[in-house]
């Protein structure tokens, strides 16, 4: 029976690109293996049509002959052909690359020690709304690790040096074959480092650094809000084996303020004035960020009443102007009165009585609403 066109085998156009053959391939490789279709003669048939197009069409000569002259200008007997040979161009190199590329091995890679970035920190700064506001530069302190005095980084006692590890000879990787399948981790001796320290140095107990704290300055901005981050690029963790260090990411809390409630650039703050300021209106005097201003309330002010100061709010991080200040009135109920001031409160209270519901419009509304509810 005639074979199948290996691009229609796997699915891919012709002038498809190697990780797009690669991306089929791991699919279907997947899909037919037989380990998940135990028993399954089919399956296996498929399995390994698809790792021959895959192999020829890896291969940058085999897949130009194949291109040129179809499957008659492929060898079959060059070790891409049929069969699960490990040899050079055979299932355990081109299933092993596939795996390769989900470890972190495979061929075309670097087979010295594995190189890892640093983890990243984060510090949590408590501030005040008003620094938040305003924006001010400080410094904090950090734990950091800094190459060891005594054995200079090395991590061997001093007079020693550390040794080529036997069990990957330097490479910081170990290949396991199980079957088919052929997976690159890291070497369980030297974890990946690549050397061995007989005599480890006794101030760093081998790790060739030692903890200290660092100084670190930092600017916060102007507006910024609770919960936003600041990152301080690579003053975290230090990398493994020669590897980047992380980044450190300043968390920014603000303190609960006695005033103010901040909503985005918004504020907003509880204003009580007196039974008389709200009656009569006049003048008052209220606090921002930026200091101290006034404006007139109406005469006849009811307790909820919310006045908009605009721009008094707070300049975020990413806004072009501020926003508003928001105070919410609160009408102010007298106590411990003097019996002169209950006399006069009385006597007020009957002359108001007195003018009918004009001294009264919400009063007189809700007794409304509840007449016409009850009938």
């Amino acid at each position: 029976m005639a074979k199948r066109d290996f691009y229609e085998t796997l699915g891919v156009a012709k002038n498809a690109s190697e990780d797009e053959i690669k991306k089929s391939y791991r699919k279907l490789a997947m899909k037919y293996h037989p380990d998940r279709n135990p028993d399954s003669k089919e399956s296996e048939e498929k399995f390994k049509e698809v790792k021959e197009a895959y192999e020829m069409l890896t291969n940058p000569e085999k897949r130009e002959a194949y291109d040129r002259y179809g499957h008659a200008g492929v060898d079959p007997n060059m070790g891409g052909g049929g069969g699960f040979g490990g040899g050079a161009g055979g299932f355990g190199d081109a299933f092993g690359d596939i795996f390769g590329d989900i470890f972190g091995g495979g061929r075309g890679r670097s087979q010295g020690p594995q190189v890892y970035r640093g983890a990243d920190l984060r510090y949590n700064l408590e501030i005040t709304l008003e620094q938040a506001a305003h924006g001010f530069d400080t410094t904090i302190r950090v734990p950091s690790w800094d190459k060891c005095d005594t054995c200079h980084g090395s991590g061997a006692k001093p007079g020693t040096s550390p040794v080529t590890c036997s069990t990957c000879a330097g490479h910081g990787q170990v290949r396991m074959q199980q079957g088919f399948f052929s997976i690159q981790q890291t070497c369980p001796k030297c974890h990946g480092t690549g050397k061995i320290i007989p005599e480890p140095c006794a101030a760093c107990a081998g790790q060739g650094r030692i903890k200290r704290n660092k100084t670190l300055e930092v600017k916060i901005p102007v507006g910024i809000d609770n919960g936003m981050r600041i990152r301080s690029s690579g003053n975290g963790e230090p990398g493994t084996n020669g590897g980047p260090s992380g980044d450190l990411y300043v968390e920014i809390h603000i303190k609960p303020h006695s005033v103010f409630q901040r909503e985005g650039d918004d504020l907003h703050c509880e204003m009580p004035i007196s039974f008389a300021k709200a009656a009569l209106g006049g003048d008052i005097e209220v606090p921002t960020l930026s200091g101290k201003v006034s404006f007139t309330i109406p005469e006849g002010t009811q307790s909820g009443k919310t006045f908009r100061l605009k721009g008094k709010g707070i300049k975020g991080v990413r806004s072009g102007f501020a926003g508003d200040l928001f105070c919410h009135v609160a009408v102010e109920t007298p106590v411990k009165l003097t019996e002169k001031q209950k006399d006069m409160l009385r006597d007020f209270e009957k002359l108001t009585t007195e003018g009918g519901s004009k001294h009264s419009p919400q009063s007189k509304t809700w007794r409304d609403k509840v007449k016409d509810f009850f009938e």
